[in-house]
């Protein structure tokens, strides 16, 4: 139990840095390097397309399903497949905070340590998103709201804005909020782990 808890602790700076490379935050593209897939540019083929994304699904479920064996830890997994990736949820367990951790630092490296578990499996890139305890769900309307209300601010004012630094997931959502605003754009600024959104009058 305690060999991989610390398996998780340790990763996690790690899959940090590696999920913060796939972030191409001036285009606004999906935290996960959606647009270096080679697989997505081809798609004359769907249902092999599907087929793949459910077997990542599977791998993913199977995976995580001994760890949290291995935790002793009690949750229900769910696999989905939406927008062309694996959608994978942990819920219903009293423990499952713990895998989330502060702003979703572990939930960042869980879900690495997941894709790369299913890479190792099919031989491809996994973009396979993973949530516990519906944590993402909710910080993502949160950061739906700090996007609007900070682009909404910038189109009045005329003046820039700089957000808390985030993660490349939660650039992404602010940057897709702030899209939906007439009269402002948004970048991102900085290094990793202090990059942050910066809101721009047009």
């Amino acid at each position: 139990m305690s060999e991989t808890a610390e398996v998780i602790g340790t990763e996690e700076e790690k899959a940090t840095a590696v999920a913060a490379g796939a972030d191409e935050d001036t285009t606004a593209p999906d935290d996960t390097g959606a647009a270096d897939s080679p697989g997505d540019a081809e798609s004359g083929d769907a249902e092999s397309g599907d087929d793949l994304l459910v077997r990542e699904g599977d791998i993913a479920g199977d995976y995580l399903e001994r760890l949290l064996d291995l935790l002793d830890y009690d949750g229900d997994i769910d696999l989905d497949v939406e927008a062309g990736r694996a959608i994978v949820s942990i819920d219903g367990g009293d423990d499952l905070e713990k895998l989330v951790g502060p702003r979703g630092t572990v939930l960042e490296a869980l879900q690495e340590l997941t894709r790369l578990a299913v890479q190792q499996e099919t031989g491809s890139r996994s973009r396979l998103m993973l949530d516990v305890a519906g944590w993402r769900a909710g910080r993502r309307e949160e950061l739906r709201r700090i996007g609007r209300t900070a682009a909404e601010n910038v189109a009045k004012t005329g003046e820039k804005e700089k957000l808390q630094p985030m993660s490349p997931f939660e650039r992404k959502v602010v940057h897709d909020a702030v899209a939906e605003v007439e009269g402002v754009t948004s970048e991102s600024e900085g290094e990793e782990p202090k990059r942050r959104v910066v809101v721009v009058p047009e």
